[in-house]
C-alpha cells in the first residue's frame, strides 16, 4: 500500500477506535512499527491533531472534536504542482479561472502554517507571463462550452484572418487551447461540415431554440490530429526527419500547427519528425530555409539536398543581381 493510502488508513483507524498502539496500528497495515511513527509524524505535518498518549494505557488519539472531514494529505511538491498548474490556465485565459480561485482559497485553508510557508517558498519563483484576455474572451468560451453540452446551436458573428465577416450558424462540439489561442470545433451549417474557429474572433455570440446531437466522446484535439493527417500531400513511404539545432528553433518546430502531431522526438539539441514522403519534398525545405543557419538536417539525405538547392539557387540568384550592377551586400543569417 502507498505511503497516503497508509497513512489515510491509519485515520480512518483512529476516527473509528478511541485509541490505538502503534502496534496495533502495525499489525493492521503489515507494516513495522518505526514506519507507523513515521506516518504519524507526517500526520501532524499536514495539520492532524492526533493525541499521543505515553504509559501503561497509551496510543494514539484523535481530539473529540477533530473535524469529521478528511485533512490535506498531499505532499509539498503535489500542493506546488496544483498552484502552478493553475498559473498557466489562468495565463491561458482559463474561463473558470473565479472557480478555481475558491477551490485553491479552499485548499490553503485547510493547510497549517508551516505547509503555506512552504507552498510560498516553493512556488514563489515561477510566473506565467501571458497576453491579457478580455473578459469578454472568457464569457464566450463558457457560454460555448455550455452550449456544447447543452446540444445548443449558435449563431456568431465571425471574422476570417483575411478580414471578411460573416454569420454563421454552428454547432459547438469541444474547445481546444492550441498555440497561444482557443478554437471551437463546431459543425458549420453554411459549410455543412466540422470546422476550427478562432473564439477571439467571434463576437455576438447567441443561443438559438435548435438542438443537436454531439458525438459522444468527442475530442477536439483527435480532430486537430486528423486535420493534420489530411493535409498530407498524398500517401507515400513515412520518412523519419532529424534536424539539430538551438532549443528556441527546435522549439519553433514542434509548435507549428501542422508540425507538431508528426513530432515522435525531442531530445537536448535535436528534434524527430515523421511524415510522408511528398509532403516533406513541398513543405519542409521551404519551411527549414526561414531558420537559417540556426537548424541543420540531420537526415535524411534527400532533404538534404533539397535544402542544399535552395540554398545554391537562391546564391546563384543574388550573385547574378550583383554581377549586374546591384549593391553588394553580405548575405547573414539570424
Amino acid at each position: 500500500m502507498a505511503k497516503w493510502d497508509n497513512m489515510l488508513a491509519i485515520l480512518w483507524m483512529l476516527r473509528s477506535r478511541r485509541k490505538m498502539t502503534a502496534a496495533e496500528i502495525a499489525d493492521a497495515l503489515e507494516i513495522s512499527v518505526r514506519t507507523v511513527y513515521r506516518y504519524m509524524d507526517a500526520l501532524c505535518a499536514c495539520g492532524v491533531p492526533i493525541i499521543s498518549d505515553a504509559g501503561h494505557d497509551g496510543g494514539f488519539r484523535l481530539p473529540e472534536h477533530f473535524n469529521a472531514d478528511v485533512p490535506l494529505l498531499l505532499s509539498a511538491s503535489e500542493l506546488k504542482a496544483i498552484v502552478e498548474a493553475a498559473k498557466f490556465a489562468e495565463g491561458a485565459g482559463y474561463p473558470h479561472t473565479a472557480d478555481l480561485q475558491r477551490a485553491l482559497g479552499k485548499i490553503r485553508q485547510r493547510m497549517n502554517e508551516a505547509q503555506r510557508g512552504e507552498l510560498q517558498r516553493l512556488t514563489g519563483s515561477l510566473e506565467v507571463i501571458a497576453p491579457a484576455q478580455g473578459p469578454s474572451l472568457a464569457d464566450r468560451l463558457r457560454r460555448l462550452e455550455e452550449a456544447a453540452q447543452a446540444g445548443c446551436t449558435v449563431r456568431v458573428t465571425y471574422q476570417k484572418e483575411s478580414g471578411e465577416v460573416s454569420e454563421r450558424k454552428l454547432d459547438p462540439h469541444g474547445l481546444a487551447y492550441r498555440n497561444h489561442h482557443w478554437y471551437a470545433v463546431a459543425y458549420c451549417h453554411q459549410a455543412g461540415e466540422l470546422r476550427t474557429f478562432r473564439v477571439d474572433r467571434m463576437t455576438d455570440l447567441r443561443e438559438t431554440e435548435e438542438r443537436f446531437a454531439r458525438p459522444e466522446r468527442f475530442s477536439a484535439a483527435e480532430f486537430f490530429r486528423v486535420q493534420t493527417d489530411e493535409r498530407r500531400e498524398a500517401d507515400g513511404p513515412i520518412v523519419r526527419i532529424c534536424l539539430e539545432g538551438d532549443a528556441e528553433s527546435l522549439d519553433a518546430v514542434c509548435r507549428h500547427w501542422h508540425l507538431q502531431h508528426m513530432v515522435t522526438d525531442r531530445g537536448d539539441g535535436e528534434v524527430c519528425l515523421e511524415m510522408d514522403e511528398p509532403t516533406m519534398d513541398k513543405y519542409m525545405p521551404v519551411y527549414l530555409m526561414t531558420f537559417g543557419t540556426r537548424l541543420r538536417v540531420v537526415r535524411p539525405e534527400r532533404l538534404k539536398r533539397q535544402v542544399t538547392e535552395r540554398a545554391r539557387r537562391i546564391m546563384e540568384f543574388h550573385a547574378d543581381l550583383t554581377d549586374s550592377g546591384c549593391q553588394e551586400r553580405p548575405l547573414e543569417w539570424k
